[in-house]
């Protein structure tokens, strides 16, 4: 199992008015669980581990979106900041792919994948960045699309203690979260919430 920082469930996270919060989502949260700083400072370090990791070989970096974007881009930027500067570096390429499983704040317990039908162009080394890893069916149905086509590893964001049955493809992770309905840094609740730069617990779930 990759290593990672964990939040423990009990977390009682850090007040809103101790950061900038837009005024129209003030009502809406209910404290900061992971400050934007620790974000960054944990993506740099798994940067520099999937570089040491992959030893000179090409990766194909594949971002789910909609709620992977915000990390996507961050870890990336990392991975171009080390390429440029170390000994060591690796061929990059990026693609996309989007997946819908939620409707508010409850899981549909459908996977619906656009963009999966370019997967068998893809080739290399492919590490999907996700964002959040719940129940692990997303993941799964994913495991199915690219398994066919493609030796994967993972890089996640963050993830919870209830994924089932995808443990043994975890390569990456940033942080294990409290199970509670997380809104910003590009996660979402009716696709509000993406633009916030730290990660914070949605008061109405």
């Amino acid at each position: 199992m990759a290593s990672y920082l964990q939040i423990a469930d009990d977390e009682k996270g850090h007040e809103l008015d101790l950061f900038c919060v837009p005024r129209h989502y003030e009502n809406d949260l209910d404290k900061v669980i992971i400050p934007h700083g620790l974000i960054m400072d944990r993506t740099e370090r798994l940067a520099r581990d999937i570089i040491q990791d992959m030893g000179g070989h090409h990766i194909v970096a594949l971002c789910v979106l909609k709620g992977g974007y915000k990390f996507f881009a961050d870890l990336l930027d990392y991975i171009k900041v080390l390429n440029q500067n170390s000994d060591k570096s690796v061929p990059l390429t990026v693609d996309f792919i989007r997946v819908k499983s939620y409707c508010n704040d409850k899981s549909t317990n459908s996977v619906k994948v656009i963009g999966g039908d370019e997967l068998s162009n893809l080739s290399g080394k492919v590490r999907l960045v996700f964002d959040i890893v719940e129940t692990g069916r997303t993941m799964q149905t994913l495991l199915s699309l690219l398994s066919e086509f493609l030796k994967v590893l993972f890089a996640f964001a963050f993830y919870t203690t209830h994924i089932v049955g995808v443990y043994i493809f975890i390569s990456d992770i940033g942080f294990e979260v409290p199970d509670a309905f997380l809104v910003g840094y590009a996660l979402d609740y009716n696709e509000y919430f993406r633009d916030l730069s730290k990660v914070k617990c949605f008061s109405k779930y």
